[in-house]
């Protein structure tokens, strides 16, 4: 099997979960927090409705340099729009993962800020170890936000403790 189908069976699980996920994040609890030092709702669903950007970035371009770019987070103003952003990056991620050969995806790619190099790793483990990782722990930070607004849980792997399979 190449590497990509792989991934794309994954993603695609996934990013099932991952919608069915965003859509119980109600409009009015965008501006919510449990914390001051942590991102709101609209925040944290802002940036993981962003997360196949990365993706794609790190399939078709060389390296993210960090001092050279103009990156601005994604912050969606409803849940119509974060859902939507979702579906386009997510979108494009797959059509990126889809067109990646095996020499692409072991091909190392490079994350800086100008001279410090934050990361230098073959594409497949940019996509795992940091991607895909970091959008299931942010994943699963908004299931706990979603929680404590007393917002039913979809079942992911499984029933949850408000949804059956």
């Amino acid at each position: 099997m190449a590497i990509n189908q792989a991934f794309l069976g994954e993603l695609q699980h996934e990013n099932n979960n991952t919608k069915r996920l965003l859509e119980r994040v109600p409009d009015e609890k965008l501006g919510w927090k449990p914390h001051d030092k942590s991102m709101s709702m609209g925040q944290l669903a802002s940036h993981i409705a962003e997360m196949g950007t990365w993706i794609q970035t790190t399939l078709t371009q060389p390296e993210l340099d960090f001092s050279t770019g103009d990156y601005k987070p994604f912050h969606g103003s409803s849940m119509e729009e974060i859902i939507k952003t979702h579906d386009e990056k997510m979108a494009l991620a797959m059509e990126a993962i889809q067109a990646a050969s095996d020499e692409v995806m072991m091909t190392p790619w490079k994350m800086r800020n100008g001279d410090q190099i934050i990361l230098d790793m073959p594409r497949a483990a940019v996509l795992r170890g940091t991607i895909l990782n970091h959008l299931y722990h942010h994943r699963g930070q908004l299931t706990v936000y979603l929680r404590m607004n007393d917002i039913p849980l979809p079942a992911m792997y499984g029933p949850s403790a408000d949804e059956s399979v």
